[in-house]
């Protein structure tokens, strides 16, 4: 919890604990009107003033518990706004082309529901652990000053609850720990296989990934009930000695009103208003343990989250150059390409690459065998990696974290496996929704060699691909990669094996597109094995073996 939430949280806290602590003259107003009629005198307070006095503290105690909730609420809802802000921050920093990196899957998992357990943990536990810090002693006082017998029950049996639910506490956060990772597991697994549906079809596979997927949502299963073992448990265990303390403290207090006890009470023998008054108030001093207890897993399973979230934070990761979506630096000029010195650690060794110089206009092939460090390089000078030593110069100046925002609004990436947005192929081409221009729409499809993509889906450009671009094939939505670098008027083109694992026609398709982006002015880097490509591109860099 942040340093800003403390004080709005302290005023939440202040108002829960003078909330319930209002109870002690509530108790005390029945106590002496209920006395009165037993003992068939005038009560203290007439009955009228009692009830309406009663009424008035009962009202102010519910503004002050709705007060707290929503003031808890609130700060709340900011951290958990903090934290997902902050993580989207983060992973939207972290290279695609970053070794160990998590599924999207449990990335969304994270942010979409697992965050959410933060909520009830700023609530629910935080006011509960206030309260239970303060409210029953204020009680144990009241009641000790009364009775000392009394308040020495409350003394032995209520810190006994706290001490069996630190016990369970230690299992309770193991078996949130384990429901958060079969959680994120489970969504991983299903976007795999989503992902790999058409092979695991062409496989004939499809029984043994519905045996797979109904192992790990049992396993899912299993950790759900021992969470909700666990807090049963914990319920009962508060149950327990709490209905303990309360029937102990009844005992003493009944059998001291029949005489049977002359001790324990300062005023002997103790009266009956001494006695409704403490019974009044012995399940007031359980409540905020009830509370406690009954907020104890939303504590198990914030702690599960803020481990995972440190956990992500610890990992090394490979970040690519950029500010994060602040204003980046001005990028004017020539856009010449060049690098010097430039090295890069990838797969558990450091490649070193020749000193490259790329002239606007440029259409230059990278080859060499693989692993040479081909794809790493079009990274580099994408700024989708950061090196570690040398540099990438572009316009003639430092590609740093200030200026690769402007860089890679300029330049457009055509990668092996491309990615679509969750939206109509207009908007995956424009990626303005519902604002593209028709007539530069048209032309960059027409120029990409991608008007039958558009003519093949049933409702053309207004179709929604999905992210696994549902409805176009691996050549296809190269096409359409190339197509959104002309529409946005991309002044370099990044591709990476883009005719790989196509036919000859398509593979000349995409040839041709990436030929027609050339036409217009724009700067090819392609990274490459396809003798006919490299034919038709202006000059080759060579790379490891071949260099």
């Amino acid at each position: 919890m942040a340093r800003q939430d403390g004080r709005p949280m302290a005023v939440a806290a202040s108002f829960a604990v003078l909330s319930a602590l209002l109870w002690i003259p509530q108790a005390w107003l029945v106590a002496q009107l209920l006395a009165a009629l037993v003992e068939t005198r005038p009560p203290a307070l007439a009955p009228v003033p009692t009830v309406l006095t009663f009424v008035g503290l009962g009202l102010a105690r519910h503004l002050g518990e709705t007060l707290a909730g929503r003031m808890a609420f609130h700060v709340a809802q900011r951290i958990v706004t903090r934290e997902r802000t902050d993580l989207i921050a983060r992973e939207s920093l972290t290279s695609p082309f970053g070794e160990g990196r998590q599924t999207s899957a449990a990335l969304a998992t994270l942010l979409a529901s697992k965050l959410d357990a933060l909520m009830p943990f700023a609530t629910r536990y935080r006011l509960a652990a206030i309260k239970v810090a303060i409210v029953p002693a204020a009680l144990l006082i009241v009641v000790t000053s009364i009775s000392w017998v009394a308040g020495l029950v409350l003394l032995v049996a209520g810190p006994l609850i706290p001490v069996f639910m630190a016990l369970i506490g230690m299992a309770a956060r193991d078996a949130s720990e384990k429901h958060m990772v079969a959680t994120g597991t489970l969504n991983s697994v299903l976007l795999e296989w989503l992902n790999a549906a058409a092979d695991i079809r062409l496989l004939n596979a499809e029984q043994r990934t519905v045996d797979r997927f109904r192992q790990s949502a049992e396993t899912l299963r299993a950790r759900t009930m021992e969470v909700l073992h666990i807090a049963f448990l914990s319920s009962t265990v508060l149950e327990l000695f709490s209905a303990i303390g309360i029937a102990m403290v009844a005992v003493y207090v009944g059998f001291s009103l029949l005489g049977t006890f002359a001790f324990g009470a300062y005023a002997t023998p103790l009266s009956i208003a001494e006695g409704i008054f403490i019974l009044l108030l012995v399940p007031d001093f359980f409540q905020p343990l009830r509370d406690l207890a009954s907020a104890w897993h939303d504590k198990a399973a914030a702690l599960a989250v803020a481990g995972e979230l440190a956990a992500r934070e610890r990992e090394p990761r490979q970040t690519i150059l950029g500010r994060g979506g602040k204003a980046p630096a001005d990028l004017s000029g020539s856009l010449t390409i060049a690098t010097t010195g430039l090295r890069c650690s990838a797969g558990g060794r450091e490649i070193a690459f020749p000193d490259i110089r790329i002239m606007p206009g440029e259409k230059v092939a990278i080859v060499g065998p693989s692993g040479a460090g081909k794809t790493t390089l079009i990274a580099l000078l994408a700024g989708l990696v950061r090196p570690s030593g040398g540099q990438v110069d572009v316009a003639g100046q430092p590609l740093d974290d200030d200026r690769a925002d402007a860089w890679r609004s300029m330049i457009g990436f055509v990668g092996q496996h491309p990615h679509m947005l969750n939206a109509s192929l207009r908007t995956n081409i424009s990626l303005v929704d519902g604002r593209a221009d028709a007539i530069r729409l048209e032309a960059a499809l027409h120029a990409a060699s991608a008007e039958g993509v558009v003519t093949a889906l049933p409702r053309g450009v207004d179709t929604r691909l999905g992210e696994n671009g549902s409805g176009v094939s691996g050549g296809e939505a190269r096409r359409l990669m190339i197509a959104r670098a002309i529409y946005a008027d991309a002044r370099v083109i990044f591709a990476d094996e883009p005719t790989a694992d196509l036919d000859a026609e398509t593979a000349d398709r995409v040839i041709g597109a990436l030929e027609a982006a050339g036409r217009q002015g724009a700067t090819l880097v392609i990274a490459t094995h396809d003798p006919r490509l490299i034919a038709r591109l202006d000059r080759v860099i060579r790379l490891g073996d071949d260099a």
